[in-house]
């Protein structure tokens, strides 16, 4: 079985089923578990897995359809709100992180230039594994996640500009170092010029047409999402960057909710590999000589990169809540690390003692810091007098702490002739959102004035996404019992206290739906044939 690649992608999603489940019934998280498995699975253990250009071609795949869902959440308005604090929360960390891990480094008897490419590889913290931690968490959308998001996307780029600083010095190349970045940048803003364009003039039009098929439209994004990250890696950017930037471009559109939960189960399956694979390339060779080195270090990396990042924060008037759990979002080192000291490597910079040592905090830091932001809010509830001093004494920032409150007074699900008269009938209804996988049905929605919403219901992704805060009603009008049970069973999952009505054609699906507490049934056959039927005996 493991002579074939086929054999070992299998063997390793079985093995980290196994494992997933061993760490869901111990209530680990399951990023430590498949890390685990890619140091059981890979080299540095039992060597069972060879196919690693396959594991990494699909845990790039992963990467990109992760850092574009993360882009559709971000609306542009969102982005110049966040943009300062990321960008001087992001560099200011940096810094301080370089400086100090500098010192640190060379304190601890290591060389001057081994110490500089250490304290480097600390500054980056993983944008791939505080996005997952963010979204099981549903903290994508809370102000503390908007800037987590801002400021490791800064790390990234920076991480860019490091490495091909690295390379052309290195490898002594007759194109000089700001040759390179002159044409990295020239290629970046090409890039970003022809994707604003593509999205304000193309995509919005295209996707209109592709509309009628939930499923190419799902494709499409999946395919703008790999070819944009595609594109920047290419021209010297890094492929996160790309993907991320895709998912900005679709934020502003209608359907970026529909494209999102399609795409979730798809990210938590191939993302598996690049927790796997991430496990597979460390390297144990000379690490576990350097244990006292990786403590002091890792101690470091999870207390004093949040705290640079309380300090800015509180300096620009931010809570000491928000700052505290945006914070969390740096207090471990990123896949990038390993990059860096291996390229460092490479070019005979360093010795693999170096890499060694960036191994172990990266296993450290990348396991306790997950469990800090499992954990963040129990932990902030215990410290928070503590945290004090990382506030002014009128904050004048973080108070939008939650997620955002749609306010509408009913989101009606199905918009055909049934929705209509529903809201036609209430009066009382100032506003309402109008859920609908027709976009002919929602563009006659559009021009009443009523907002819109697209996307299959039957996807229970979807109504995560809801903007239920608020609401008083929710209302499902399409005639199918498994749609309403999908929908039900979501709502309920999220919290939502209001009134709930569902929609049953027959006599079966009415009694169905009317032995669940707190569910209004409606049946529009029924009423109607009811109503027929009275008037016929007025007439005669």
């Amino acid at each position: 079985m493991l002579e074939t690649d086929f054999g070992q992608i299998a063997a390793i999603l079985l093995i980290a089923a196994a494992a997933g489940g061993l760490a869901q019934a111990l209530r680990q998280p399951l990023i430590v578990a498949y890390i685990a498995v890619g140091i059981v699975v890979g080299p540095a253990a039992l060597g069972l897995v060879t196919a690693t250009e396959q594991v990494e071609l699909l845990a790039r795949v992963g990467i990109a359809v992760l850092l574009f869902l993360v882009g559709l959440k971000l609306d542009l308005h969102l982005i110049r709100s966040t943009g300062p604090v990321a960008l001087l929360t992001g560099l200011g960390q940096v810094a301080f992180t370089s400086a100090v891990g500098f010192l640190l480094t060379w304190a601890l008897g290591y060389d001057v230039v081994t110490s500089v490419y250490v304290a480097v590889a600390l500054t980056f913290s993983s944008t791939i594994i505080i996005v997952k931690l963010l979204s099981d968490k549903r903290e994508l959308d809370e102000l503390h996640g908007r800037i987590a998001v801002g400021f490791l996307i800064v790390q990234d780029i920076v991480v860019v500009i490091a490495m091909i600083v690295i390379t052309a010095v290195g490898v002594g190349t007759r194109e000089g170092v700001g040759s390179r970045l002159m044409v990295t940048g020239l290629g970046a803003a090409g890039l970003l010029l022809a994707v604003a364009v593509l999205a304000r003039v193309v995509l919005p039009r295209l996707l209109d047409r592709l509309a009628g098929s939930a499923e190419l439209v799902v494709l499409f994004g999946l395919a703008w999402a790999v070819g944009v990250a595609a594109a920047s890696d290419a021209i010297g950017l890094s492929m996160e960057v790309g993907a991320f930037l895709a998912g900005v471009s679709l934020a502003s559109t209608s359907y970026r909710e529909a494209i999102g939960a399609r795409l979730v189960s798809l990210r938590d399956v191939l993302i598996l590999f690049f927790f796997i694979e991430l496990g597979a390339v460390m390297e144990f060779g000379q690490a576990l000589s350097q244990i006292v080195p990786a403590l002091v270090l890792s101690a470091f990396v999870l207390i004093g990169n949040p705290v640079i990042v309380m300090v800015i924060m509180g300096l620009m008037g931010y809570r000491k809540r928000v700052s505290f759990l945006a914070g969390l979002a740096v207090a471990q080192i990123s896949e990038f690390s390993l990059i860096l000291v291996a390229l460092a490597l490479s070019l005979g910079h360093v010795g693999s003692e170096a890499l060694g040592l960036v191994t172990l905090v990266g296993i450290i830091t990348i396991g306790l810091s997950t469990y800090l932001i499992l954990y963040s809010k129990q932990i902030y509830a215990r410290i928070a007098p503590a945290l004090s001093v990382f506030e002014r004494a009128v904050p004048s920032r973080g108070q939008d702490e939650g997620r955002r409150d749609g306010g509408y007074d009913a989101v009606l699900v199905g918009g055909g002739r049934f929705g209509r008269a529903l809201v036609d009938s209430r009066a009382g209804v100032r506003r309402v959102l109008v859920v609908d996988h027709d976009p002919h049905v929602l563009a006659a929605w559009r021009a009443r004035g009523v907002e819109t919403l697209y996307g299959d219901v039957a996807e229970p992704e979807l109504v995560q996404v809801l903007p239920l805060e608020g609401a008083r009603t929710v209302v499902c009008t399409v005639p199918d019992l498994s749609v309403n049970l999908t929908l039900l069973e979501a709502v309920r999952r999220s919290g939502f206290t209001g009134t709930v009505a569902l929609t049953a054609m027959g006599e079966r699906e009415a009694d169905v739906l009317g032995r669940e507490p707190g569910v209004t049934v409606l049946r529009p056959f029924a009423a109607a044939a009811e109503e027929t039927l009275a008037r016929l005996v007025e007439e005669e």
